[in-house]
């Protein structure tokens, strides 16, 4: 039964906003005047796919943020967990959702339900907001009849990667204000400091020290030229975006980030977490070894890595062990191999992955922590490094001429 967003005024004047479900606008309206209300606008709440199955386009931001779709998951594990039909917990969440696309979104998906739809079906009529992992995870609930604990597994999944998200952005937040504030102070110092002081001095006659003249030279470049070196700085940047369009530019590109220094091991660990965290909540949750398989290859990043997940999954289709297929690959860390491995002789693989996981995590952590504190102390030396030669450029003219009045 579809579903309508409405604006309708109350018996005392009110305005009141909401959704409701029938078969027709026509027919929504009928019903809203059942209740005592005068309908102003009743419009239709489309899904993100239409007919043929094509993905429609909505508005710019349109879209449940990585914090929305984990409240929204864990509410709805919560309310299926108190025994509440899947109807009248979509009703609950309906409720208490505030932003309108959220409303619009749940509103969608509950008259899905209602018109006979199974959950994994209504969502997959929305695949920007939740991935292939999400639908498949929830159709894999609803096949073995434990949705609402595979969707509390669900929730612990994505809580635990924005956490280890939002720690790696914390990290680096402060190497990347750091440099700003520096680019920041160096360019003022140039545009307007040197020319300022120094002009002074070039009334004189004097012979300027090779830094003051080196120093002036470039703030002469940065005024008269730094637009263009601006401007090539994000020509380059838009035309390494499209290179990496091409397959085999963005293969050798990935390559490379696995094996570059100080980040490779950064690179391999990101990619790792997600995918043993991945795999352990597919293989927890009931999913076919070569589905998770899949579905975690789809979650990696890294193009090379997937494509040595997709190598393995080949050879695990052919009866190899998931152990020994990713063992052929030298980017996947040996404990992971090593995890995987007891988890197959013990029976116990998800168990496995999940502490292969969170080992992982914590490396991840680790290194971007490392990474982030190598970083900081670079910055502010090159800034004062580079400061410092703008102050003594600005000063030596000024010891020289004291100098000669003496």
């Amino acid at each position: 039964m579809p579903a309508f967003r409405y604006e309708a005024v109350d018996t005392v004047g009110a305005t009141r906003k909401g959704v409701v479900n029938a078969d027709s606008a026509r027919a929504a309206r009928v019903d809203l005047r059942a209740q005592g209300l005068v309908p102003l606008a009743v419009d239709a709440i489309t899904t993100q796919v239409d007919d043929a199955g094509a993905t429609r386009r909505r508005g710019f931001g349109d879209r449940l943020s990585t914090n929305e779709l984990a409240l929204f998951t864990r509410q709805l594990a919560s309310l299926l967990e108190a025994s509440l039909p899947l109807e009248q917990a979509f009703s609950a969440l309906l409720e208490q959702a505030e932003k309108p696309y959220l409303r619009d979104l749940v509103a969608s998906i509950r008259s899905e339900v209602m018109g006979g739809s199974s959950l994994s079906d209504a969502l997959g009529r929305h695949p920007r907001d939740f991935a292939d992992i999400y639908r498949a995870l929830v159709a894999s609930g609803e096949q073995i009849g434990q949705l609402s604990r595979v969707l509390s597994r669900l929730a612990d999944y994505i809580e635990r990667r924005n956490a280890l998200v939002q720690k790696v952005k914390l990290a680096f937040t402060y190497p990347a204000i750091v440099t700003v504030v520096a680019f920041a102070i160096v360019i003022f110092l140039l545009t307007y400091v040197v020319p300022q002081i120094v002009s002074v001095f070039a009334n004189t006659k004097q012979k300027l020290p090779f830094l003051t003249v080196m120093m002036l030279a470039i703030s002469d470049f940065v005024r008269n030229y730094g637009w263009i070196v601006a401007l090539a700085v994000v020509a380059f940047f838009l035309a390494w975006r499209s290179a990496l369009k091409n397959p085999d530019v963005k293969m050798r590109w990935h390559r490379w980030l696995l094996t570059a220094p100080l980040y490779g091991k950064f690179e391999r660990s990101l990619n790792t977490a997600r995918f043993a965290s991945t795999l352990a909540i597919t293989t927890g949750s009931g999913v076919p070894i070569l589905r998770a398989l899949q579905t975690s290859r789809d979650t990696l990043n890294n193009v090379a890595m997937r494509e040595q997940v997709e190598d393995a999954t080949a050879s695990v289709r052919e009866g190899v062990g998931l152990a020994r297929a990713l063992s052929a690959h030298k980017h996947f860390p040996p404990m992971l191999i090593h995890m995987i491995r007891a988890g197959e002789v013990t029976g116990e693989l998800p168990a496995m992955l999940e502490r292969a996981s969170n080992a992982q995590e914590a490396d991840l952590e680790r290194r971007a922590l490392t990474i982030a504190g190598l970083l900081e102390p670079v910055l502010i030396l090159a800034m004062g490094v580079v400061v410092l030669l703008i102050v003594l450029a600005v000063l030596m003219p000024i010891i020289e001429i004291n100098q000669l009045v003496r």
